[in-house]
């Protein structure tokens, strides 16, 4: 049994549940702008506060280990996640107060202490799985986590959406999901604590200065526009089907598109885990591909058959959606950088395609981003942060600092919107602001075909 088989169930857990944590975000968003009467700028305060909690946190990680080097190697990986959960467990109950103080401002606090153990966590467990095993292998086992981060970003707003939408109402809807949700948090750090985990060697003294690595400057950038553009078009998605100009649905049914939305970034992960795998060949590779598509496909129908979502006739497109995105595997190869780059320019297409039609058409052009989004986080992060040596960790928490893309584009978008808002132009103003997140994707496919190189 391989020696990173262990940590790597581990961690997987931890990619899972911190996926499903993000986008309950996505369901609060249309739950809290009813709630308090928000505008669309306001109502994306919540990512806003979400992730500014990563940039902040970053910046103060990166300060110390210019000084004090590598305060995770210092303290282990273990330590580190365990008091990542237990941050995050302290942000997800503080939803309970906030809620019989039903004040907008105390959620936003809640969000931003939860999202502060993310980012502990996020800058432990990334570069984690990359090193853990070799080189080469690492971009498939990131993806590989990643996958299960992406089955709880799939699950999220369909367990979230029913327990927000349906089974609860009042402040309630908020307080005992995320009471539990803090409970499983606490659980999960104890099983981590109790679980022997095997500890890359420690560094000594200051961790270097990692922003002499090119690939890594131009990385923070895609990081920035790659988590951005995601959780702009998640953000909206709910809203954006709620338009008479594209299908007019209501919230329970828009929960369900948005669960396929992040559906495709975990068919797409699993996908590229197989896909830029070095252990097997080529023909093998090609021939286990289909199979992978298809299994992707039944494992999407199946959670939505038992969650009562969607039905096969309404969920048939997403088969020839996964058959198109294994091609483009197929076409771009195993280098990361190639991948990415073909994979942001698809997803920018579809953003365009989002701006220009109505109907059905935006519908799955808006989901079809979810599947191009799949591999562009893993392939960022190793390409940045290779051959960064010693100072792979201050690295990992410059990449993880540039997650405030996701407190900054979603706000900015939905500016955008809101200039529409109380005219004839209201819906137009709404498609053509998926012209943002196209333009964050048009920087990815230069970063993945020039940016990261290493000169």
């Amino acid at each position: 049994m391989p020696s990173s088989f262990r940590p790597m169930v581990v961690l997987t857990t931890l990619f899972f549940m911190w996926g499903f944590m993000t986008v309950m975000n996505d369901v609060l968003v249309p739950h809290l702008k009813t709630v308090f009467a928000l505008s669309y700028a306001q109502s994306l305060l919540v990512q806003f506060s979400f992730f500014g909690a990563y940039f902040l946190g970053s910046v103060a990680y990166y300060s110390v280990s210019r000084s004090g080097g590598d305060p995770i190697a210092r303290m282990g990986y273990k330590r580190a996640v365990v008091a990542g959960l237990v941050l995050s467990a302290a942000g997800s109950l503080l939803f309970v107060p906030a809620t019989y103080l039903h004040t907008y401002g105390m959620y936003l606090l809640a969000l931003f202490i939860l999202g502060l153990g993310f980012t502990l966590l996020q800058i432990a467990a990334n570069p984690f799985v990359a090193i853990i095993g070799p080189p080469e292998g690492a971009s498939s086992r990131l993806n590989l986590a990643q996958a299960f981060n992406s089955l709880g970003t799939t699950l999220a707003p369909l367990i979230g959406g029913a327990l927000i939408f349906e089974l609860f109402r009042g402040d309630a809807a908020v307080r005992w999901p995320y009471a539990a949700f803090g409970a499983l948090l606490l659980l999960q750090a104890l099983w981590v604590l109790v679980t022997p985990l095997p500890e890359p060697a420690a560094g000594q003294g200051p961790g270097g200065d990692a922003l002499r690595h090119r690939p890594l400057r131009w990385g923070m950038v895609a990081i920035f526009c790659y988590v951005g553009a995601e959780v702009a078009v998640g953000s909206l998605l709910i809203n954006l089907l709620k338009l008479d100009s594209v299908l007019g649905l209501p919230e329970t049914d828009g929960k369900n598109y948005l669960g396929l939305y992040w559906g495709g970034a975990m068919a797409g992960r699993f996908l590229g885990a197989l896909a830029l795998s070095g252990r097997m060949s080529v023909r093998r590779r090609q021939l286990l591909l289909p199979a992978m598509a298809l299994l992707m496909f039944l494992l999407l129908w199946g959670i939505n058959r038992l969650s009562g979502a969607l039905s096969l006739d309404h969920l048939w497109p997403m088969l020839v959606l996964i058959l198109a995105n294994m091609i483009v595997f197929m076409v771009a190869g195993r280098r990361p950088g190639q991948v990415l780059g073909f994979f942001a320019a698809a997803a920018a297409a579809l953003c365009l395609a989002v701006m220009a039609t109505g109907g059905a058409w935006t519908l799955w052009a808006v989901v079809a981003i979810g599947l191009f989004n799949s591999i562009q986080w893993s392939n960022i992060f190793t390409l940045a942060i290779d051959g960064l040596g010693s100072a792979t960790g201050q690295g990992s928490s410059l990449l993880v600092m540039m997650i405030v893309g996701g407190a900054l584009v979603p706000p900015l978008q939905g500016l955008f919107i809101d200039l529409f808002q109380g005219g004839d132009d209201a819906e137009v103003g709404f498609h053509l602001s998926f012209l943002l997140p196209a333009l964050c994707y048009g920087f990815l496919t230069w970063y993945g075909f020039r940016g990261s190189q290493r000169a």
